[in-house]
Parts: structure tokens; sequence; C-alpha cells
């Protein structure tokens, strides 16, 4: 996945926004002002992920702590998350080792962990608009 469709995949989710809260190379994702994705690219000396990752896009989605801890064994592409809450948010760079099916459900699954998370109003409102399966993927 590269980042023209990581940024498409991210829009394509109900009331999704886009900002540039930190300048114009970070891209913040929101639903309802609650952010459940951050999309940049790493510079070219690697300070953010590791210099392997040097010039890669990378995406910081909220995540579960234990599945975080296991994710990060499991793929090498999936860091503590830069500059954010290492417990509960990860990196994921967009290389094409990692599969493309495996970041789609890692950007649902934030998605649905901020919508479970907002105020009930929020929440219901999105639920009387969207199928449960488009909102908790």
């Amino acid at each position: 996945m590269d980042y023209t469709h990581a940024e498409t995949y991210l829009l394509s989710r109900p009331e999704t926004d886009k900002s540039y809260p930190f300048g114009p190379d970070v891209a913040v994702f929101k639903v309802k002002n609650k952010m459940f994705a951050l999309l940049a690219t790493s510079g070219k000396n690697g300070n953010e992920l590791g210099a392997e990752f040097a010039g890669y896009a990378f995406l910081n989605l909220k995540c579960d702590p234990d599945e975080a801890i296991m994710l990060r064994d499991i793929f090498p592409e999936v860091r503590p998350a830069y500059h954010m809450s290492k417990k509960h948010w990860n990196s994921v760079v967009l290389k094409d080792s990692m599969p493309e099916k495996e970041i789609e459900r890692l950007i649902d699954r934030s998605y649905a962990l901020v919508v479970k998370g907002l105020k009930k109003s929020e929440r219901t409102q999105l639920e009387l608009r969207y199928p449960p399966d488009l909102l908790y993927r």
C-alpha cells in the first residue's frame, strides 16, 4: 500500500475529515473530531522509525495495548508509534512487505476503537446513519 492508497482508504471511512495541524507534511484523519490516523513520510535519515524505513510513508493508528505488542512482534513494519502513546498507538510503515489487507484491517480497527470511544450521542448519530459492518469492521 502506498501513501495515495492509504489516504484514499482512510477517507472512505464514514464521516472522516482530513486536516494538517502539524504542518503540510502530516495528514491527520478524524471522525467526530477525534483522531484515528496520522499519515506522513519518514525523513531521508529515518529519525522517526529507524534508518531502514527512511523515505517510506507510515501511518500512526490506534490499537488495543495487547494487540499493539503482538503486532510489533509479528511485523517488522509495525513499530511503537512515533511521537504518540506507545501503549495505544502503533506506527505502520507502508512497505510492500506489509500485507495490504492487514493495513486495511488495522485502519478499520483504529477507526472502530475511536468510534466506540465517542460520546454516546455522537456514536448513536453515526450508528443511525451507517450499518454496523461499516463502522465496526
